[in-house]
């Protein structure tokens, strides 16, 4: 008979989650600092960089975890693939247009999709899934609105960035959240999908005399094979933290990436306009409301 976890074995656990969503959304909220030194690069080099290193990494992870099954049952499954390639297209989108926007000087913009994010599910949930809103959710969902269209109107220009970030994000979560399949195993197909037009691409750049692969400095070769490993461990320390910590924990430290890019924004000099100030007034209120529902949710389900 095989004895319970004890509580100082749980609060171990626990504390372990915790670091790991911490570490997880730290690097996620650091990524400008990487495109920025790597913005002699074209976007499109370095999404080709991070797809191609990304399955390179991840056959690696994927045979130290001996998930070989879990990779052959998503791409056996007719309908599992299909989802895959669905999902695929959606992080593609996610991740270039991310890549372009921090190399144009548009991080508070992409700070700002990450931010609505977790609204653009509120919406989804109750639009498509007929979930209750409440009136904390509603009234965050109202600020965020708010927000976008000061910026939109005040400000002289619709956050388009911002909104692709988000809803291509958003749609690749609900797709995923469709098929049974490991982050590590479904990020490895994905990438998979994708390597050969990546390759590709990357074989046109150097007949074109563009690579930067070989065009650049030892430093620079390093940073562009080190794209694999940085997409692929914070995602692995997410799942890890996802399995451990309470849903409302993940909720507030979400929080931490697009903050953590707002700040790097302003390291970088973007303009900090009137508008953008009072867009993400409205932002960071709806935030809070989020929050507290989640919070005040929680409370609830525990009295």
């Amino acid at each position: 008979m095989t004895s319970s976890p004890s509580n100082s074995d749980l609060k171990l656990t626990d504390h372990a989650g915790l670091l790991a969503a911490i570490a997880a959304f730290v690097i996620w909220g650091v990524f400008p600092v990487y495109f920025k030194l790597t913005e002699s690069a074209s976007a499109l080099e370095i999404l080709a960089h991070r797809i191609i290193w990304s399955v390179v990494f991840g056959a690696v992870v994927v045979q130290f975890r001996k998930q070989w099954s879990d990779v052959k049952a998503a791409v056996s499954n007719r309908n599992t693939l299909k989802f895959l390639m669905l999902a695929t297209v959606c992080i593609a989108v996610n991740w270039g247009f991310y890549i372009w926007a921090v190399q144009n000087d548009l991080i508070f913009q992409a700070s700002l999709g990450y931010y609505i994010n977790p609204l653009f599910f509120v919406v989804i949930g109750t639009v498509f899934l007929k979930e209750n809103l409440g009136k904390y959710k509603l009234l965050a969902v109202i600020f965020a609105t708010i927000g976008v269209a000061v910026l939109t109107i005040y400000g002289g220009q619709f956050p388009w960035v911002s909104m692709i970030l988000a809803t291509s994000w958003t749609g690749y979560a609900v797709i995923r959240k469709q098929i049974d399949v490991g982050a590590m195993p479904g990020l490895f197909v994905e990438t998979c999908l994708l390597f050969l037009p990546s390759l590709a691409y990357l074989a046109y750049l150097y007949t074109q005399g563009n690579l930067e692969l070989f065009n650049g400095s030892i430093n620079m070769k390093m940073m562009l094979i080190a794209a694999g490993p940085i997409t692929v461990i914070p995602l692995l320390a997410f799942t890890f933290a996802a399995k451990r910590l309470e849903l409302i924990t993940l909720g507030f430290l979400q929080f931490i990436g697009p903050t953590l890019q707002f700040v790097v924004g302003l390291a970088y000099g973007e303009a900090l306009t009137t508008a953008h100030i009072i867009c993400f007034g409205f932002i960071w209120s709806a935030v809070a409301l989020f929050c507290y529902d989640g919070w005040r949710a929680s409370r609830i389900s525990l009295a």
